[in-house]
């Protein structure tokens, strides 16, 4: 391949365009509005562009749109194993549309999802809070000065996608019962948290159904830490069967009890939520994390390009992943 570059020595788009044999409208839309081409267009062009070392002019295109093409990720926890799957479903997905994505940490604080909002919101068209720690009121407020869609968290009248994490924990819990556990704890994550609320009204739900006794054991922080220092409390509670918040948490918990020379599942039995652990035995519920993240970037793009806010939910589902943290419980503690 081979163009003229022009006298700058900086590559446009008529260049590009020649270089590939289409029109110039054609390199536009494959950068501005992806929708309208077929793929292969879309990857035809954008290779000639990289080889060619052409860069679209971003901001030319806000100055005529009025619309910068970036949206903002926020997050509670980046660290947390949960979180990458979602922000990288989000980037490639927004790729397509033409849009860069911004990802914020807030650290587990309400306040600090406010000000990352307040500091993206003149470089960032829209919005995605992932498990946002905030209250409601501030979160309407946050949708009023900003298109948002929200993860993990239900706000009606806001986009949103929700992973229904309750059947898999209830699966988890019927599991539980059926291999004879009397008396189970749940292990609580974040006070602020959705996802918490829901898996932990779950849990008593469905042990309610099953006729086995359930406490809550408060972790706070879902970390590997957390589940390491509640050792003590959990054998204390005479439970033979614990289910963690999360992975993370269930983690810890895990070689916490190994710590103290305790067996899983020989001694109890274990099961964490949202498959994202480096722990290949745990018995967990699955996380159609790489779903959300990508479901969330199309509503909030279509929000973007459409200026209507719909109350739309996608509800993805999930179930128990039986592996080898589970086991009968005749001769536990």
């Amino acid at each position: 391949m081979s163009t003229k570059i022009s006298k700058s020595g900086k590559v446009t788009i008529v260049e590009v365009a020649k270089a590939a044999g289409v029109d110039r409208s054609t390199v536009s839309r494959a950068y501005n509005q992806p929708e309208m081409l077929r793929q292969t267009t879309i990857e035809k062009v954008k290779s000639v562009a990289v080889a060619l070392g052409y860069s679209p002019n971003t901001a030319a295109r806000a100055l005529r749109t009025g619309q910068v093409q970036n949206i903002a990720l926020i997050v509670p926890d980046l660290t947390n194993p949960f979180m990458p799957p979602i922000a990288l479903a989000a980037q490639k997905q927004a790729e397509k549309s033409g849009y860069c994505v911004f990802i914020g940490n807030a650290d587990e604080n309400p306040g600090h999802e406010e000000r990352l909002l307040a500091r993206f919101s003149d470089q960032v068209s829209g919005a995605i809070l992932v498990s946002p720690r905030s209250d409601e009121a501030v979160i309407r407020d946050m949708a009023s000065r900003i298109p948002l869609v929200l993860i993990n968290r239900d706000v009606p009248g806001i986009p949103r996608v929700l992973i229904d994490a309750g059947r898999g924990m209830a699966m988890a819990v019927e599991h539980l019962a059926k291999l004879g556990h009397a008396k189970l704890a749940y292990i609580s994550g974040p006070a602020q948290s959705w996802a918490n609320e829901q898996r932990c009204r779950a849990v008593f739900n469905a042990a309610d159904r099953h006729g086995v006794q359930c406490l809550e054991i408060a972790a706070g922080a879902a970390s590997f830490d957390s589940g390491m220092k509640l050792i003590d409390e959990l054998v204390a509670t005479g439970a033979s069967a614990f289910l963690a918040f999360d992975d993370v948490l269930a983690q810890g918990v895990y070689f916490g009890l190994a710590e103290r020379g305790f067996s899983v599942p020989g001694d109890f039995s274990l099961v964490g939520c949202d498959d994202v652990s480096g722990l290949p035995v745990l018995t967990t519920v699955s996380s159609q994390t790489t779903q959300a993240g990508r479901l969330a970037t199309e509503l909030l793009i279509k929000t973007l390009k459409s200026g209507t806010t719909p109350d739309i939910c996608e509800l993805l589902d999930t179930e128990l992943i039986l592996r080898k943290t589970t086991d009968k419980a005749i001769g536990k503690m």
